[in-house]
């Protein structure tokens, strides 16, 4: 065979057997689909109405707060329907109601809604987790939201003396959940050479009743509403709240208090009476009392709600009443 007949074979066989490829390979993706069509839309919804990320499946609850948690709202991945009109009339709703420097104070806007309430499901789903014979961690409790008398926490767990935190009474407890996101948070501060000073924890209804009317009588009556509860409107009688340190306005100024603003929301520690909202909270700044309300209800409350507690706990009450 000469060179050249030579040539024409070989490029006719490299011919056949490039189009004998081709051909099977469009068998085998009539089959199974185009490598792309798996991550395709087939409903003919646009990309705005698809779902948003919720936590992994199988990664544990954030009660405790404590980082990598699931909890945490940038880490979804899970996908959620576009939400129905009938929220989005009812966030204009509850958005309608709130106080005007409540609204000013959330950026939620007509491109973002789907978004805020993606992440406010989340919330409310992990409440479904709370234990259900005792208050939410998302009670609204205030001026004008009580509790009654008789209302005790369910399986105060008593603060001994231990190597996590510091105590300065015998007399303090939590609520389990409140009190194993303290001590998680107490792991992390001592890894950073802190050691938390923990002075005041859950109060009863008698001991509040007394305590209100000590203030009363050392500071007078229009001063202690500033500075002390009443009766039943106390954050601490829920059993999730905590005053660390000092208790005094230089708390804020320490190492322990840095520390504390620094990384509370990580485990859930949400600082309840923040300097300058007097008029929301009803009470004085609190450098030193902080509530715990788990880590996604802390990143939802930053996010949304300009890391006011009051206004993340009235708005999500709203809601649940509307």
């Amino acid at each position: 065979m000469s060179s050249m007949r030579l040539q024409k074979f070989q490029i006719r066989s490299l011919f056949s057997f490039l189009i004998i490829q081709a051909a099977l390979l469009f068998l085998s993706c009539s089959k199974s689909g185009s490598p792309g069509a798996a991550g395709m839309r087939l409903d003919g919804n646009s990309a705005a109405e698809q779902a948003v990320a919720l936590p992994e499946s199988g990664a544990v609850s954030g009660n405790t707060g404590a980082p990598g948690s699931s909890a945490v709202l940038a880490s979804a991945k899970k996908t959620l329907p576009y939400p129905a009109r009938e929220n989005l009339d009812k966030l204009d709703a509850v958005l309608s109601g709130l106080s005007p420097r409540a609204r000013e104070a959330m950026p939620v806007t007509a491109a973002n809604r789907a978004e805020f309430l993606t992440d406010l499901e989340q919330v409310l789903e992990e409440e479904k987790g709370f234990r259900p014979d005792d208050l939410s961690l998302y009670y609204l409790i205030d001026k004008k939201h009580n509790v009654g008398a008789d209302y005790v926490p369910k399986d105060l767990v008593r603060l001994e003396k231990n190597e996590l935190f510091d105590i300065n009474k015998n007399n303090l407890s939590l609520r389990p959940e409140a009190y194993e996101a303290l001590c998680a948070m107490s792991r992390a501060a001592l890894d950073d050479g802190i050691k938390l000073l923990v002075s005041s924890t859950y109060r009863s209804y008698e001991y509040q009743t007394w305590l209100f009317q000590h203030w009363v009588e050392v500071d007078g009556l229009e001063e202690a509403e500033r500075e002390s509860a009443r009766a039943g409107t106390s954050q601490h009688q829920l059993g999730v709240a905590v005053d660390f340190g000092s208790v005094s306005d230089d708390f804020a100024d320490t190492k322990m208090g840095k520390w504390v603003y620094a990384h509370s929301e990580d485990y859930g520690w949400s600082l309840s009476f923040p300097q300058g909202y007097e008029d929301i909270t009803g009470f004085r700044w609190e450098s030193w009392h902080f509530r715990y309300i788990g880590r996604t209800a802390c990143d939802f409350q930053r996010k949304w709600f300009s890391d006011v507690q009051q206004f993340m706990i009235e708005f999500i009450d709203a809601w649940k009443n509307a």
